[in-house]
């Protein structure tokens, strides 16, 4: 690869996370272990070393300009085989909240494989497997860019979601033409052309800054086993029932931000935007399906609108120093009393059940959105093949007994 610039919304993915960590976590399971594991993981660098988006690190030694993605050597702690003290399936997930402790320097390497061998009573294989968890920080990619470079690492020989930088411009001009079009967006709403935006709601004890034990759990359905227009909107619906039963008392405003790819040409690593969807949990199943799916379809028709190309277009254009000033003003401490969303739900298909680690098959993929001063309790939702896999993240101040919180998604489901 050759030296480039960061794009402003990839920077911004990196100066924020010394605020709130946000490397992704994105786990493979593997029916079996490989008769040698030294050559499967020199097949997991070799695979890194042919592709360039797993080449690169960050240098930013300048406060007047963004940082640069310069080419990197795979170096030779970039894959971590991991002892498990406890070697059963919890134990492993407990051990990949703990891997959140150690953030990656993206000076020195944007991602990093952590490799756990010998874990039993996987829920996808009745074999004692193989688990390999991806470590990406955020500004490498988004969730469908990581999962394409993990996909990469273990055998899919596609390529990597090409990004065509874009020419930052004048702000000045990118800022007018951005309040032109978002006045036509505002005409567009009054009417009737659009729908208006799902509104925000009251925080709950979902949105109090996580506090106590932090624990990852994962429930597995086939794909047929999901029952609505798409496999994200059966999961929001059985969320909504799972946790305003949960929480109890008022969670009839209960609402969800879902990471949405964006139309268009990618731009940045980060080509996504979040959606909020009401979570309706005072309705009939059928109903509240139908009315998650318009929030979600709204959603992506907001996003196809000119005004939404032109704010990132002149996002884009924002001199490096005035956005490095922007994230220095964030306070993590504040408390918001009314959110965009009360949990995370996060979806991601990860394609065909081909990918192998030292000729194990995979069986199941999950994933863990990070959580954040606001935000306790976040889902993923992953599928390979028809593996579906529904993760569940939480601090125990946000909902107590994860277990029990699993228990009623489980039944729901």
């Amino acid at each position: 690869m050759t030296k480039h610039r960061m794009a402003a919304v990839d920077a911004q993915f990196y100066w924020m996370s010394t605020k709130i960590p946000n490397d992704q976590f994105l786990l493979y399971a593997f029916g079996g272990q490989p008769d040698d594991l030294g050559r499967a993981i020199y097949e997991v660098t070799d695979r890194a070393r042919s592709c360039p988006d797993l080449t690169m690190r960050v240098e930013d030694g300048c406060v007047l300009t963004y940082p640069t993605w310069v080419p990197a050597d795979i170096e030779p702690d970039q894959v971590v085989c991991h002892e498990l003290p406890d070697d059963t399936w919890h134990g492993c997930l407990d051990a990949v909240v703990r891997l959140a402790g150690e953030q990656l320097d993206i000076r020195k390497m944007p991602w990093r494989l952590h490799v756990f061998t010998g874990v039993r009573g996987m829920p996808a294989s009745s074999a004692t497997g193989t688990v390999g968890v991806m470590q990406v920080a955020h500004a490498l990619g988004d969730g469908a860019r990581s999962s394409a470079m993990a996909a990469r690492l273990f055998g899919r020989a596609e390529p990597v979601p090409a990004v065509t930088p874009q020419p930052p411009g004048w702000l000045p001009r990118r800022a007018v033409e951005a309040a032109r079009t978002h006045n036509q967006l505002v005409k567009d709403t009054r009417s009737g052309l659009l729908a208006p935006p799902v509104g925000s709601r009251p925080a709950l004890a979902t949105n109090a800054r996580p506090e106590g034990a932090r624990s990852v759990r994962t429930l597995r359905r086939h794909r047929s086993q999901l029952h609505g227009p798409t496999v994200t909107v059966a999961v929001l619906s059985a969320v909504s029932t799972a946790l305003s039963n949960h929480l109890g008392g008022n969670a009839d405003m209960l609402g969800a931000e879902v990471p949405m790819l964006k139309p268009g040409v990618r731009h940045a690593h980060n080509h996504f935007g979040n959606v909020v969807v009401g979570l309706y949990p005072q309705l009939d199943p059928d109903a509240r399906v139908e009315r998650i799916a318009g929030d979600l379809a709204n959603g992506r028709r907001r996003a196809e609108h000119p005004a939404a190309r032109a704010a990132d277009r002149a996002f884009a254009a924002v001199p490096a120093p005035l956005l490095r000033w922007g994230v220095a003003q964030f306070d993590p401490d504040a408390r918001p009393e009314l959110v965009a969303g009360n949990t995370v739900v996060s979806s991601v298909n990860r394609g065909a059940a081909d990918l192998h680690f030292g000729g194990a098959p995979v069986v199941l993929t999950a994933g863990f959105p990070a959580l954040s001063p606001a935000m306790g309790l976040t889902h993923g939702v992953h599928g390979i093949g028809d593996t579906i896999a529904i993760s569940v993240h939480a601090a125990e101040s946000a909902i107590g007994d994860i277990d029990a919180y699993l228990h009623r998604l489980d039944a729901t489901l």
